[in-house]
């Protein structure tokens, strides 16, 4: 067994719990070649996160003290999802910075939230220590083969919609996103990973050829920050040599303006990460390269309906 058929044996597994979401090919954002994009923040809960969700719920006999996650949102909005369809309790660790938007999403799933101060690091921290002292089944946000191969269905699911792309820009958190499309294209397209400046641990990674702790900040830091990449996505991208690039917040916030602004697709920032690469000139294609840009969260705070 391989990465490849955990992929699509994932996407056996979660067909009917989640959303195919569409795909769109799009003129504009200042660049001279039409980009397609994936518009994943149209998934359950906002997020591709669903994915890896009910993959490991579905996979893994859940115990009787239930489920705990910890999470800067997305995941814990997901983990909730999942949870309450297949009739199981969950308790998530978010921290502060997660903002109201997403712990309002996450109380709406019914889990028990657990809101602490500080970033991501210190929910997981409260996370694992829960997972000891109960037994429940830690579902991880990015580093475990479960939620990797979860979240490759995306990429299984884009290619079989007809994906001509070449290379594929996606952002990168913790990894377990950016590690599903390595697993499922195993070198057949060029991949970028693109990161905040300030919240970027898998470039600092490259930097000090292993993974390291980061200071994590920034418009996206509720989404993308991850103090350290999960060891799945470095060991993955390294063995792939792809290419890692960053993103100032003004860019970011730029390319979430123009996905309204040109398309009426309305994002968080985190989810207008990866275009942001573009419109910047943080990544330039050559001209006849066909690109791809994931499109992966849509919790925007406030939330502008609610």
């Amino acid at each position: 067994m391989g990465w490849k058929s955990d992929i699509e044996a994932a996407s056996e597994r979660i067909n009917g719990h989640i959303q195919i979401t569409p795909t769109l090919q799009v003129q504009g954002f200042g660049l001279n070649a039409p980009v397609e994009l994936k518009l994943e923040h149209m998934q359950h809960t906002g997020s591709f996160k669903a994915r890896g969700a009910f993959n490991t719920l579905l996979s893994q006999d859940v115990p009787g003290a239930g489920l705990v996650a910890a999470s800067g949102g997305n995941h814990g909005a997901a983990v909730g999802y999942a949870a309450h369809k297949l009739g199981h309790r969950a308790r998530i660790y978010v921290p502060e910075m997660a903002g109201p938007a997403k712990i309002a999403l996450i109380k709406s799933s019914g889990a028990d939230l657990q809101v602490v101060p500080g970033a991501y690091s210190n929910a997981l921290e409260l996370a694992q220590q829960y997972e000891t002292e109960t037994g429940a089944m830690q579902v991880h946000a990015y580093d475990a083969p479960a939620t990797v191969a979860g979240q490759g269905t995306c990429f299984s699911e884009w290619q079989s919609q007809g994906m001509q792309a070449d290379t594929l820009l996606i952002a990168v958190g913790g990894g377990g996103l950016i590690a599903g499309a390595m697993a499922w294209f195993s070198g057949s397209k060029k991949i970028i990973a693109v990161e905040p400046e300030t919240s970027c641990a898998l470039h600092a990674a490259f930097q000090n050829q292993q993974p390291v702790d980061v200071e994590v900040s920034g418009v996206a830091a509720n989404a993308l920050g991850a103090k350290r990449i999960g060891n799945i996505c470095y060991d993955l991208a390294s063995s792939q040599n792809i290419t890692s690039v960053t993103v100032s917040d003004r860019a970011i916030t730029t390319a979430q303006k123009a996905l309204w602004m040109q398309h009426r697709i309305l994002v968080e920032p985190a989810g207008a990460t990866a275009l942001a690469a573009l419109m910047s000139g943080a990544y330039r294609p050559e001209l006849d390269e066909r690109v791809a840009v994931l499109i992966c969260g849509g919790n925007i705070a406030p939330d502008p309906l609610g």
